[in-house]
């Protein structure tokens, strides 16, 4: 499992998600298995998204996609303030929510 990490600014937070909902079957098309979208308490014209992949290799090449078709032109990217700070991550421990958690 490999996730693609986005930090930005955004303008609107309204109009950022309209414009990401428009993306839903490209992403679905991706590979992209889940998404997790989350604001800051303290600023919310900022997002961090993450969208989760299969492998690493699809979330480059999601990536990929992000910089040249979307965030390239403002007409996909309407709420976009400066430049998206991104991580692909691949998991290294989970504990599940359910589970008690160990001593650290």
């Amino acid at each position: 499992m490999a996730t693609l990490h986005i930090e930005h600014a955004v303008t609107d937070f309204g109009l950022w998600s309209a414009a990401f909902e428009r993306f839903k079957d490209v992403r679905l098309q991706s590979g992209v298995r889940g998404h997790r979208v989350q604001r800051p308490v303290d600023d919310p014209n900022f997002v961090v998204i993450d969208l989760e992949f299969d492998t690493a290799g699809e979330a480059e090449r999601f990536l990929d996609f992000l910089r040249t078709k979307v965030w390239a032109s403002p007409e996909n990217a309407p709420a976009l303030a400066g430049t998206p700070q991104v991580k692909i991550l691949e998991l290294a421990q989970a504990i599940p929510a359910d589970q008690p958690r160990p001593d650290m």
